[in-house]
């Protein structure tokens, strides 16, 4: 197993939850994710957000990807930290791939309200019920 299966598994089932910490109380809420590749999962946004106020203070979270299937199904959980990006390309890319981005309020690539950042680098394990009762056993994907 190796990190390609995982953004496979991402990019076939892009709603993520995301874990964040508001002080010592967790917080949860759906993304939807823009995309993942060999260099991560990428997200996007807004800085006036409260989840963004949480990424900033601390970045570490833990997402979670799950695909219904028989019976239980299938995640995909992935530890690691946010990195910000603010390069324009990807800024670009995103309005051109998310277009209501404008309908919301953002006013287009440089608008200082949108915030893209990804988890590139931790750790990630595919969760069934072969590894009920046994999730310490799961195989680990370091990327």
């Amino acid at each position: 197993m190796d990190f390609s299966e995982c953004v496979k598994f991402a990019n076939e089932n892009p709603v993520t939850y995301i874990a964040t910490m508001d002080g010592d109380q967790p917080r949860v809420r759906a993304f939807a994710m823009w995309f993942a590749d060999e260099s991560g999962f990428y997200y996007h946004t807004g800085i006036g957000k409260n989840v963004w106020t949480q990424l900033t203070k601390n970045p570490n979270v833990e997402l979670c990807f799950f695909a219904p299937g028989d019976g239980t199904g299938k995640m995909m959980r992935v530890a690691g930290s946010i990195e910000p990006n603010s390069e324009i390309y990807l800024r670009e890319k995103l309005i051109e791939d998310r277009p209501w981005l404008l309908d919301i309020g953002i006013t287009g690539a440089t608008d200082p309200k949108l915030v893209v950042f990804r988890i590139a680098h931790g750790e990630a394990y595919f969760w069934t019920m072969e590894y009920n009762m046994r999730e310490a056993e799961a195989p680990r994907i370091t990327f």
